[in-house]
């Protein structure tokens, strides 16, 4: 059995700048107080590592299982998962929650747009009609819920709201999957907000849904426990910049953005020719822009998202954009 002591800083990048500051803090504060239930945490006394996280042994076994099941697929999942991951913690850092949540959304979907459950949730974070209704996703003509943007920013209201009430991530992670109403049952049979203390008042799926999310908590953050430089600090960003093999002559990566623009588009555009165009990653704007090409190809119009300041040259180029979008249809009929 291996040891599961971490000693990590829980962020998956530093801050984006320096307004971002206090959001950073106060969702730090919220992973010291919100995880209790999943990580034993003690004061080390050095400046540079403040904070040692030792999993709560009551988790070991679960990791362990799970991990002889789905290691090798999540451990290939960091490499391709990263563009969503830096969606996802953009995302989750603005609204003031830790950025492990997104881990919810491996359990939930292993991250696929295009999943339906049987109950009828849908996309990478799985919501329900209604809870898209109740947050301004649009189920039709396109459905909203496949965005990875726009679910992505529901699901996180959806995060806080169960917080709020909850106040454990573990519980937040149950009540997501088995309803609020459940958990609260189980919190007044019990008389505790301890995961594991009132779990087998839960159903047994949401139970295995709790401990799925530890494992592929366990699984993604391990590796960040030997990022620490010489200094004790750890270079999550840096690395994760390497390992993204963005093309730099792009610029930073437009999904570390949280302003963003939409504009209606129709015709033949491709999502590889605005990307040119613009001067930014095709990979990241398709994912801001899911079956964009397949939609306008259908025939239908399409909500474009962009930077906000990459608008305005999309708006001075967008006959040129299209012409070039149709030139490069032509070429690959021929």
């Amino acid at each position: 059995m291996r040891i599961l002591i971490l000693f990590v800083c829980l962020y998956a990048f530093a801050p984006i700048c320096a307004q971002d500051k206090k959001v950073v803090t106060d969702s730090l504060q919220l992973q010291r107080v919100g995880f209790s239930s999943l990580f034993n945490i003690t004061a080390t006394g050095d400046q540079h590592k403040p904070f040692q996280f030792q999993i709560n042994p009551k988790a070991v076994s679960f990791i362990q299982s799970y991990m002889d099941k789905q290691g090798t697929e999540l451990m290939r999942m960091k490499t391709w998962a990263k563009p969503y991951f830096n969606l996802y913690d953009a995302i989750l850092i603005s609204n003031g929650i830790p950025v492990e949540l997104k881990y919810l959304s491996v359990i939930e979907s292993h991250l696929s747009s295009n999943l339906t459950s049987w109950a009828g949730a849908v996309g990478p974070w799985q919501i329900m009609p209604e809870e898209a209704t109740r947050l301004g996703l649009k189920l039709t003509p396109n459905d909203e819920r496949t965005d990875y943007y726009k679910s992505t920013q529901a699901a996180a209201t959806i995060l806080k709201e169960l917080y709020t009430e909850f106040g454990d991530w573990l519980l937040v992670v149950a009540a997501y999957n088995g309803g609020a109403g459940r958990v609260r049952q189980a919190i007044k049979k019990k008389g505790t907000k301890d995961f594991w203390e009132l779990q087998y008042e839960l159903p047994l799926e949401t139970r295995n849904h709790v401990k799925k999310f530890i494992a592929t908590h366990y699984v993604f953050e391990e590796e960040n426990a030997r990022a620490f430089d010489n200094r004790g600090r750890l270079n999550t960003f840096d690395e994760m910049e390497k390992l993204n093999a963005l093309d730099k002559t792009k610029g930073p990566s437009i999904l570390l953005q949280t302003s963003y623009a939409e504009v209606k588009v129709s015709g033949r555009f491709r999502i590889s020719v605005i990307a040119q165009y613009l001067n930014i990653a095709e990979k990241e704007l398709s994912l801001l822009n899911p079956k964009f090409d397949q939609l306008l190809g259908s025939g239908k119009s399409y909500s474009l998202k962009l930077p906000k300041d990459k608008l305005e040259i999309f708006e001075a180029h967008k006959n040129d954009i299209l012409q070039a979008s149709l030139q490069s249809l032509y070429l690959i009929k021929e």
